[in-house]
């Protein structure tokens, strides 16, 4: 059975500077989850990674919820044709509360 081609992940400067705002102990996590979530079917609709309605934070077509609870948002592109995720923007969601690099966007 042939693999699934991967994508390769690019993350966007101020995406690794929302990263470094989270918490240190969750930096793993969420590393983690973005490496298995998108480089493999980025696109494809799950409980935690779906479709966004513009406008979205950053520009982005597609979130990825992950963490306890689901707290964590992270937000990218992904481009079929060159198989490239492109990360844009990593957020805390508290309630109803989408917090990212200490600005609040409406979730």
């Amino acid at each position: 059975m042939a693999k699934r081609a991967l994508f390769a992940l690019l993350f966007a400067p101020e995406a690794i500077e929302h990263l470094d705002l989270i918490e240190l102990k969750y930096h793993g996590l969420v590393r983690r989850t973005i490496q298995e979530q998108l480089t493999r079917l980025p696109t494809q609709e799950t409980r935690n990674r779906k479709p966004l309605e513009l406008p979205a934070p950053f520009g982005a077509t597609w979130e990825l919820r992950c963490g306890p609870a689901s707290r964590f948002r992270v937000f990218y592109d992904a481009d079929l044709e060159s198989k490239v995720v492109l990360v844009l923007a990593v957020g805390v969601k508290e309630g109803s509360r989408l917090t990212i690099a200490g600005e609040e966007y409406e979730s």
